[in-house]
């Protein structure tokens, strides 16, 4: 047995797991690069920078908004990439340049009206595990770095940038009861 499979049984097993906290989590909040891009930069010559986003995790947000969580992006990085990826999508607490992680998101919690046991966060790197006391579910891409791995909730069995997002959608949607449906009839929106 390889790598792919045990890397699948843990993030299965540690998704049953987390099934009572996937029921009523409200906000889930996706760090960006390494998360939702393989954390690669490329620059211009005039400076700009460009980002790849997986279009899987692109549709993964629209169904988690469709069934009513409450999506947000939290950012060390600012680079006009992310923002417009987010505006793409409708995501609309968007916090980018963040020096203090943890700070940003109790703030955010507070915005929103949400408990921290109604919360979960994906990163995948050290500064990422600085927000696990401030968060109800830390969890972390299968790249991530080990010491967050270690201490994660979940570890996804997925890489960033590699469809973790929309891996994970799925199996909060399986938990809240929205994928049998789904799953059976397709989805009618553009992939995003």
């Amino acid at each position: 047995m390889g790598v792919g499979f045990h890397r699948r049984w843990r993030h299965h097993r540690a998704a049953r797991r987390c099934r009572p906290q996937l029921r009523r989590l409200r906000l889930l909040v996706l760090d960006v690069d390494g998360v939702l891009t393989d954390g690669g930069l490329w620059t211009t010559e005039s400076g700009e920078v460009i980002k790849r986003f997986d279009v899987r995790d692109g549709l993964g947000i629209r169904l988690l908004q469709k069934a009513g969580l409450e999506v947000a992006w939290l950012s060390g990085g600012k680079s006009g990439a992310t923002e417009q990826r987010a505006r793409y999508l409708g995501i609309a607490h968007v916090l980018t340049g963040v020096r203090d992680k943890p700070a940003a998101l109790v703030a955010l919690l507070a915005e929103l009206g949400v408990g921290r046991e109604e919360s979960a966060f994906v990163g995948d790197d050290l500064n990422d595990l600085a927000v696990k006391p401030a968060i109800g579910l830390l969890i972390c891409t299968a790249d991530a770095a080990a010491p967050l791995r270690r201490q994660a909730d979940w570890v996804l069995d997925r890489n960033g940038g590699d469809g973790a997002v929309r891996r994970l959608a799925e199996e909060l949607l399986k938990a809240r009861g929205d994928w049998a449906e789904l799953a059976a009839r397709g989805w009618r929106d553009r992939n995003d």
